[in-house]
C-alpha cells in the first residue's frame, strides 16, 4: 500500500460518522396565540415541502395579521369530533398565489387528530386556509380508490401544544344562517375568533 494511500485511508476513518454540520434540521415550529390561548404546530417540509414551505411564507411575511379561526365544522354523529378552519377568511389582498396538490399518497402523511392540513376547493387552489382535524379523519386523506376527485387534502403538520385550546374553540357557538352560500351553514364561528399572534418558536 503507498504512503499517499495510507494518508487517504487514514484521514477518511478520522473523520465522525456524524456531526453538527450533518444532522437533520429540528422541525420548524409555529406558536398561534387566540384570546383563548396558544396552539403549537410542528411541520413536516421533508414530507410536505410546497405545503410547509407556503404556510411558513405566510407566517414569515406575517400575512396571517388579521386572520381568524372562523369555522367549526361537527360531526352530526359525533358533534366532538370535525375540524377547526383558519385563515384569512376572505382578506385577498394578502393572498399568495395558489399551490400545488400534495396528497396524503404521496407524502405519506394521515389526516388524525390534531393533523393540520390546507383547505382547498380543486386540486391545485390552496392559497392561506388551513384546518385542524378533531379527532381521527381519514376521510380526508387520498383514496385512489373512490371516484372523481380523490386527492383529499394537503396535510403538513401536527398540534403539539393545546389542543385543548383547539378543541374549545371548536365548541364555540356557530351562527345559524351564515355560510350557507358556500354550504356550511352552522359551522361559522358567532364572532370569529382573532389569530392575535402567529410566529416561529
Amino acid at each position: 500500500m503507498t504512503q499517499h494511500r495510507r494518508s487517504v485511508l487514514a484521514a477518511i476513518a478520522a473523520l465522525p460518522l456524524a456531526g453538527p454540520a450533518l444532522a437533520q434540521a429540528p422541525a420548524p415550529r409555529v406558536r398561534i396565540e387566540t384570546p383563548k390561548g396558544a396552539v403549537v404546530l410542528e411541520l413536516y417540509p421533508d414530507k410536505a415541502p410546497v405545503t410547509a414551505g407556503n404556510f411558513l411564507r405566510y407566517v414569515d411575511e406575517n400575512r396571517y395579521e388579521g386572520g381568524v379561526f372562523y369555522r367549526a365544522l361537527r360531526l352530526g354523529f359525533a358533534p366532538e369530533r370535525g375540524l377547526l378552519q383558519g385563515g384569512l377568511n376572505g382578506i385577498e389582498t394578502k393572498a399568495l398565489p395558489p399551490i400545488a396538490h400534495e396528497p396524503t399518497s404521496q407524502t405519506g402523511l394521515k389526516h388524525l387528530d390534531g393533523t393540520v392540513s390546507m383547505a382547498r376547493f380543486d386540486p391545485g387552489t390552496a392559497k392561506c386556509e388551513f384546518f385542524i382535524c378533531v379527532g381521527d379523519s381519514p376521510y380526508f386523506d387520498a383514496d385512489p380508490k373512490q371516484p372523481g376527485d380523490n386527492l383529499g387534502f394537503a396535510a403538513f403538520g401536527q398540534v403539539i401544544e393545546g389542543m385543548d385550546v383547539v378543541r374549545a374553540l371548536h365548541q364555540l357557538p356557530v351562527s345559524e344562517t351564515a355560510g350557507a352560500e358556500f354550504g356550511m351553514k352552522g359551522q361559522m364561528l358567532e364572532p370569529p375568533v382573532p389569530i392575535t399572534s402567529i410566529k416561529r418558536v
